[in-house]
C-alpha cells in the first residue's frame, strides 16, 4: 500500500482549527481524507459514530492498546480515551488520499516521532488567550467551569507550539485557510 502524506492540525480550544480543517478537506486538489479518532467517551448531542468518532468502550480501547492497534492515544482522564487506530490510517491510504487530523497537542507530536518525514505538524495559534475565550463563549456550548478548563489548558498547550513544523496564526481566519492551503499543497507536492 502506498503511503501517503500526513497533514496534522493541533491547537487549543477555540483556535479554529477544526473550521481551517473542515475547509482544507472540501479543496478537492489536496486529495484528502479525514482522520476519525476513536475514544471511549459517550456520544455527545448528534454525534455520529463512524463520522465524528469511532465510539467504543474503554474495555474495548485498552485491548486496542495491548494490541498496539493506535498510531497515538492519550488517557485524558480515567478511563477516557482519545486516539488514531493505525486501521483508520490505512483505510484513508488505501483511498490514495492524503490523512488530515484535527486532533490535540501530545497526539499531534506523536504523530510526526513517528512518521518525521511524511508528517507536516501545524500548530494554530489563537491571537490572545483572551480571543480565544471569546470565541469559546460564543459557542454557547460550554458551561464556565468548562471554558475555564479549556482556557487553562490552552495556555498549556500553547507552551508546545515550538516544538510543531509551523505555527499558523488564526488571526484573520480567511488568512489562515490561504496560509493553510498553501503549506498543505507545498507539503504534499514534495
Amino acid at each position: 500500500m502506498k503511503q501517503g502524506k500526513l497533514i496534522v492540525f493541533s491547537a487549543p480550544s477555540g483556535s479554529g482549527k477544526t473550521t481551517i480543517v473542515q475547509y482544507l478537506e472540501k479543496q478537492a486538489d489536496l486529495n484528502l481524507g479525514f482522520s476519525i479518532s476513536a475514544t471511549s467517551r459517550a456520544k455527545r448531542g448528534a454525534e455520529i459514530d463512524g463520522k465524528d468518532y469511532y465510539f467504543i468502550t474503554a474495555d474495548a480501547f485498552k485491548k486496542h492498546i495491548r494490541q498496539h492497534d493506535f498510531v497515538e492515544y492519550e488517557e485524558v482522564y480515567t478511563d477516557n480515551f482519545y486516539g488514531t487506530l493505525k486501521s483508520e490510517v490505512e483505510r484513508i491510504w488505501a483511498l490514495g488520499k492524503h490523512v488530515i487530523f484535527d486532533i490535540d497537542v501530545v497526539g499531534g507530536l506523536n504523530i510526526k516521532k513517528q512518521f518525521p518525514e511524511n508528517t507536516l505538524a501545524i500548530f494554530v495559534q489563537p491571537p490572545s488567550l483572551e480571543e480565544m475565550e471569546k470565541r469559546l463563549r460564543g459557542r454557547n456550548t460550554d458551561t464556565e467551569e468548562k471554558i475555564k478548563e479549556r482556557v487553562a489548558k490552552g495556555e498549556k498547550e500553547i507552551q508546545y507550539a515550538k516544538d510543531f513544523d509551523v505555527i499558523l496564526l488564526n488571526d484573520v481566519l480567511d488568512h489562515a485557510k490561504e496560509k493553510a492551503f498553501n503549506l498543505v499543497k507545498d507539503f504534499i507536492s514534495n
